[in-house]
């Protein structure tokens, strides 16, 4: 009886002290480290019509789990004055610098598990289990001979955390609804600080008018069970112990879904929601209404659908039911972008889904997000859930595929790597040199000091004529990218209400600058005109919007494209249309080049742009000084437009070629590029689409 009692109270002080600290509490800044918007209008920067700013909305620092494996030691405060435009060092010691400071930034580290590791390398910490990463970012540790260690942490540690629980955890675990207070090694006063480090380090950098910071954190889940979505709660997982871990691994399908989640304001919550509480989206969507009705605003942004399986733009909700005008109208008020390109991937089409697009294959992953396995293309791209969501509109069911583009760079240094001549890559120690990311040939040396003689699945190797090379997923991974915002001013309420009405657009990296507008009175009369972009709102929507219809007309696109002064000059501009046929329901896509440099013009049977013969010298680098356009600026109209067709619009600019990193790493080093690898790219940019309804 006594036993009993005590049980009863202790399981009744851990329910007190949990209705006292929810973990959906409202923490508000307003009186501690207030950010306070200047009044509308009265920045020095101020433009009614609007400047484009380039930031990066996904980066992350030692909080995050998987970064401080890889050797991240930065913080939050690190990752600020980088963006800002001062030196940081990377884990293996050599600095990090942007060549130009970027406007906005959020640190975004992973809400599962955020601070733990660091907790965890601590050797003082007291838990029991958390040996092996005892000391693990020490300066003596940070070196390439510790990455069989940290993989082998990685991959059977840190995704197996449920292993450490009893029964006293797992009965906390399940009266407080929260997986995460069911291991042992978990402790709850690293987690909310570390977040708190997160939320104080934005306030403080937060600069109106000069520097905009957004408090922020990614959302990681995948699914669970191969072929099902819905998989198992990570709860049921810790309480019935069947085997399932936290992070989706064989022979689960581990499909990716995640977003990052961006908040407004200096209202904050105790801790983020994360996978430990659910990895269904529509959960993490409900929280974010419930959080709105309380006024906290924010929009969530789900990236790499390439590495979905599938599973990010399906037909179905959650429950496996069809989408509805209620699930469309859910989704779109919390996911009004997408992150469509970013280190591991670009996301905006596929070849097999664009076989009639010879920019398609542009940038590919062809795996799933931290598995080997390969990703379905469809369901995982942005254009065909432009179109998929055009379809299902259609059919009365709303569309929940209606979200401007974004870019990103998904860096776990703290530092985004968006240069393709400065590319630093991603995970740290791990792809931190050119040998790591299998650009430049490896040495038997290297391969026995890079494994310690162990077969990890990170490393392997391949054998390209006399030439070893580390031959890993990260050849396939990008210097990219950045997310562009059209706002008045560069302010927190500015920007952010800029991704609500979706007046964003994406890059490779390049700082193109695009303007993209729609209507019916757009002419070739106002190219001219000191007050174009006033024209152009007054006369017609911009990137982002909906376009009405007009009986009797056809729609005109003001497309504004402008070079980065420190990348390669414009080729071509095109629009991406598409649409579903009425009566039948098929899906069509076209892509048209509707201007060309250096005085060319498209061929009008093929829509395509003649060659403008730039050229790119592989064995330095060198490009051609005398081709390509420094703008590009044309008015297109849809001659084949059908008032009774719903349809969508987007611009995609190309530059001239230019050398791919992994060619500046053979350059660097004085090898010859990988014969196996594209030696050259074209960086890019993509708009937001304009959807023409009726």
């Amino acid at each position: 009886m006594k036993n009993s009692l005590k049980v009863l109270t202790g399981l009744f002080i851990i329910v007190s002290l949990w209705s006292c600290t929810s973990p959906n509490d409202i923490v508000d800044y307003s009186d501690d480290l207030a950010v306070i918007d200047p009044e509308p209008g009265s920045t020095p920067g101020y433009n009614e019509d609007k400047n484009v700013y380039f930031g990066d909305l996904h980066v992350h620092t030692k909080h995050s789990f998987d970064a401080y494996i890889f050797g991240t030691t930065a913080t939050p405060d690190d990752a600020y004055e980088y963006a800002k435009g001062n030196a940081i060092q990377h884990p293996l010691g050599y600095d990090m610098q942007l060549r130009e400071p970027l406007d906005f930034y959020a640190v975004t580290d992973h809400g599962f598990l955020l601070g733990s590791v660091e907790g965890w390398a601590d050797p003082n910490n007291g838990r029991a289990g958390t040996e092996p990463f005892h000391n693990l970012n020490a300066p003596e540790n940070l070196n390439q001979e510790s990455i069989a260690a940290r993989s082998q942490l990685f991959q059977s540690y840190v995704r197996n955390i449920a292993q450490f629980s009893n029964i006293w955890t797992r009965t906390v675990a399940y009266i407080t609804g929260d997986t995460a207070r069911g291991s042992t090694i978990y402790d709850v006063d690293i987690h909310r600080t570390a977040w708190k480090d997160v939320i104080q380090s934005a306030q403080r950098h937060n600069d109106p008018g000069n520097f905009t910071t957004f408090v922020a954190y990614e959302f990681t889940a995948s699914t669970t069970r191969s072929g099902n979505t819905q998989g198992a709660s990570a709860l049921g997982c810790l309480l019935t112990g069947n085997g399932c871990n936290f992070e989706g691994a064989p022979p689960f399908e581990n499909a990716n879904l995640h977003r990052n989640v961006i908040y407004k304001g200096n209202k904050f919550t105790v801790e983020p929601f994360t996978r430990l509480k659910s990895v269904n989206p529509e959960n993490l969507w409900s929280w974010m209404d419930d959080l709105r009705s309380r006024g906290v605003d924010t929009i969530a942004i789900p990236h790499n659908s390439n590495g979905s399986n599938g599973q990010m733009f399906e037909m179905e909700n959650w429950e496996g039911l069809p989408i509805s005008t209620q699930y469309a109208e859910f989704r779109m008020r919390n996911e009004p972008l997408v992150e469509m390109t970013q280190v591991k991937g670009t996301s905006e089409t596929h070849p097999i889904l664009s076989p009639n697009d010879e920019w398609a294959d542009f940038e590919i992953m062809w795996q799933r997000v931290g598995n080997s396995s390969y990703s379905r293309p469809f369901g995982s791209y942005v254009r065909q859930a432009y179109l998929d969501g055009l379809g299902m509109e259609e059919e009365g069911r709303g569309n929940p595929y209606k979200f401007g583009m974004v870019g990103a760079s998904d860096t776990h240094t703290g530092a985004i790597s968006d240069d393709e001549s400065d590319f630093h890559s991603k995970i740290g120690i791990f792809d931190g040199t050119a040998v790591g990311r299998g650009s430049v040939p490896i040495s038997d040396a290297d391969v026995e000091l890079l494994t310690g003689g162990q077969d990890i699945r990170q490393l392997a190797f391949k054998k390209i004529g006399d030439r070893n090379f580390n031959n890993t997923i990260f050849n396939t991974w990008g210097a990219s990218g950045l997310a562009a915002v059209w706002a008045e001013e560069n302010t927190r309420d500015s920007i952010f209400d800029a991704f609500r009405r979706k007046e964003t657009y994406a890059t490779s990296g390049s700082r193109i600058k695009l303007r993209f507008f729609g209507g019916y009175d757009l002419d070739k009369s106002i190219l001219d005109q000191d007050n174009l972009i006033k024209e152009a709102y007054k006369r017609g929507v911009p990137m982002g919007q909906d376009l009405a219809a007009s009986e009797g007309k056809s729609p005109s696109f003001l497309i504004w494209a402008m070079r980065d002064k420190n990348a390669a000059p414009l080729q071509r501009v095109q629009i991406i249309k598409g649409w579903v046929e009425k009566t039948t329901g098929r899906p069509f896509e076209e892509v048209i080049d509707v201007a060309c440099s250096d005085g060319l013009t498209p061929d009008p049977v093929t829509n395509r742009c003649p060659d403008n013969d730039a050229l790119v010298d592989v064995s330095d680098c060198s490009i051609s000084s005398d081709r390509g356009a420094n703008e590009i600026k044309t008015i297109w109209t849809d001659d084949s437009f059908d008032s009774s067709v719903k349809s969508f619009y987007y611009v995609r600019v190309l530059e001239n070629p230019s050398c791919r990193w992994s060619t500046w790493d053979a350059v660097k080093n004085g090898t010859k590029p990988r014969e196996d690898l594209q030696p050259t790219i074209q960086e890019r940019a993509w708009s937001s689409p304009i959807w023409y309804s009726y």
